[in-house]
């Protein structure tokens, strides 16, 4: 009896599971001009390495990850005239029309440099030791 009373029951929650999963039409959206229309921005990436090529449209790095060594072509939006070859630089830049477009060229600093054992080398004047 309790098998019976089991199985029926699970019947009735399968049929109940299949009814509630059915698709139910979409409702008609209608147009409403207050709205605004969702802009899709793009996404903005960096990349950072050494200018290979520089003109006034384009701009040639290479660069180095995990030991690979790549070069990345960019069409430059505003010329960068304070770059040139072989100067380390970050460039952030967006894909559009499928060309890498740089919106901003960073010159980058010399790296700093520290000792053998990773402790930065003592700079100015030595400090005296009084007894």
């Amino acid at each position: 009896m309790k098998k019976i009373l089991f199985c029926i029951i699970g019947m009735f929650c399968l049929g109940a599971a299949i009814v509630l999963a059915a698709d139910k039409p979409a409702a008609p959206v209608s147009p409403n001009p207050g709205l605004k229309a969702n802009s899709v921005k793009a996404a903005k990436m960096n990349a950072r390495g050494k200018v290979v090529e520089i003109s006034e449209t384009a701009i040639k790095i290479e660069r180095t990850i995990k030991g690979n060594t790549e070069i990345m072509e960019f069409a430059l939006e505003i010329p960068a005239p304070a770059v040139a070859v072989n100067d380390s630089v970050k460039i952030d830049y967006t894909v559009k029309e499928g060309t890498l477009t740089a919106v901003r060229v960073a010159k980058l600093g010399a790296p700093k440099s520290t000792g053998k054992n990773g402790v930065k080398p003592a700079g100015g004047k030595p400090t005296s030791v009084t007894p």
